[in-house]
């Protein structure tokens, strides 16, 4: 099982995070995203690469794909909270739209 972030790990990785869309979810131990593609098709493009990924380091985020955006909610279940594995996947999902599509992001997650 992974180990959840000290306070200075989660601070350290929450500014950085920051500055590209990540941003705490405030009732709970975790950090949200919203991606936005220039369509349905590119989102769900996107969906696919990620769940490859995810298949393969066992570590699956919750996400919600309504047409051409995708809401993305990460936090290790077994953990109860956000470790380096929740950072793992945020970087590759960054660097996956970024490769791929002209994706942006909700910069308000309010």
């Amino acid at each position: 099982m992974a180990d959840i972030l000290t306070p200075e790990e989660r601070q350290e990785h929450l500014i950085q995070l920051g500055e590209v869309g990540w941003g705490a979810v405030s009732d709970r131990d975790a950090i949200r995203k919203v991606y936005i593609f220039p369509n349905f098709v590119e989102a769900w493009g996107w969906m696919s690469r990620v769940a490859i990924w995810c298949e393969k380091w066992n570590h699956h985020p919750e996400w919600l794909n309504v047409y051409r955006t995708v809401d993305v909610t990460l936090a290790t279940h077994d953990a109860d909270g956000l470790t380096n594995l929740d950072i793992k996947l945020a970087k590759k999902m960054d660097a996956l739209a970024d490769a791929s599509t002209a994706a942006s992001y909700q910069s308000d997650l309010s």
